[in-house]
């Protein structure tokens, strides 16, 4: 299934489109279902609201985030970088019109290239074009990173649209050199499905996460909801979802594997 149709179809899991959703479910069966329809609305705008209010939209991350934890020190045998794309900032104005990395991709390239300097290992940069733009994700890191940051990629892998596909291209890329063990970089709240797709293509992963959820101080405006914590439930909803996915096909496979000895 083509990167298009994979999100126009998780676009209805995830919030704001299946709660609003369910509320037209809710409005269309008035007539019919009164007290089933009045369920629905009052459900889909009472989750609307919990999705939208930082404090329980953050809290939802940080699950995600507990299944990781910030590298401490360097762990001895890897021997390569990998970090993970994370987005186009598409015709940007400021750099004449040309795609760039966007802020989620900078913030890793941020703290990949800080890593580099430190543990003098090669990066590789995977990210393919999945809007089938002319650069791939891969070659706008490749520029940031050696112009902005002054550290140059040893690998790029371009062909990738998504998370499995990272893992599987980087692998099959790495492997030529040997590689087996590498340092992961991506957001925290992304580590644990990226980690379980990069062990699932064989490597062995040292997690490397970045841009945890933090915050100054929790006051009212945490409890306020807004268009920031629907962005954050979002993010929650569509990992989780996908780690049910890595799970059911992993499933799917040993299932298979076994009917088949």
């Amino acid at each position: 299934m083509s990167w298009f149709a994979t999100n126009l179809a998780g676009a209805f899991l995830l919030p704001p489109l299946s709660l609003l959703l369910i509320l037209l479910t809710g409005i269309l069966l008035l007539r019919k279902h009164p007290k089933g329809a009045r369920k629905l609305i009052i459900a889909s705008l009472v989750l609307l609201w919990l999705a939208s209010t930082p404090y329980i939209a953050e809290s939802a991350l940080h699950i995600l985030e507990a299944q990781t934890t910030p590298l401490q020190k360097q762990t001895p045998g890897a021997a390569a970088i990998v970090i993970l794309g994370g987005g186009s900032y598409f015709q940007a104005p400021e750099y004449a019109r040309q795609d760039t990395v966007s802020p989620e991709t900078l913030v890793r390239l941020r703290y990949g290239a800080r890593l580099q300097r430190e543990l003098k290992l090669p990066i590789l940069l995977t990210g393919g074009r999945p809007l089938g733009n002319d650069s791939s994700e891969a070659d706008q890191m490749r520029v940031v990173l050696e112009q902005d940051f002054r550290v140059q990629a040893g690998w790029t892998e371009d062909a990738s649209d998504n998370t499995f596909e990272n893992a599987r291209n980087s692998r099959q890329t790495l492997e030529k050199s040997g590689i087996n063990r590498i340092y992961l970089v991506t957001h925290a709240w992304h580590m644990p499905r990226s980690a379980a797709a990069f062990r699932r293509a064989g490597f062995e992963v040292i997690e490397a996460p970045t841009a945890f959820t933090t915050r100054y101080r929790t006051d009212l405006l945490a409890f306020v909801p807004g268009a920031e914590g629907l962005r954050n439930s979002k993010i929650f909803a569509h990992e989780v979802i996908g780690l049910l996915w890595y799970q059911a096909k992993s499933l799917i496979f040993t299932t298979t594997q076994k009917e088949k000895a």
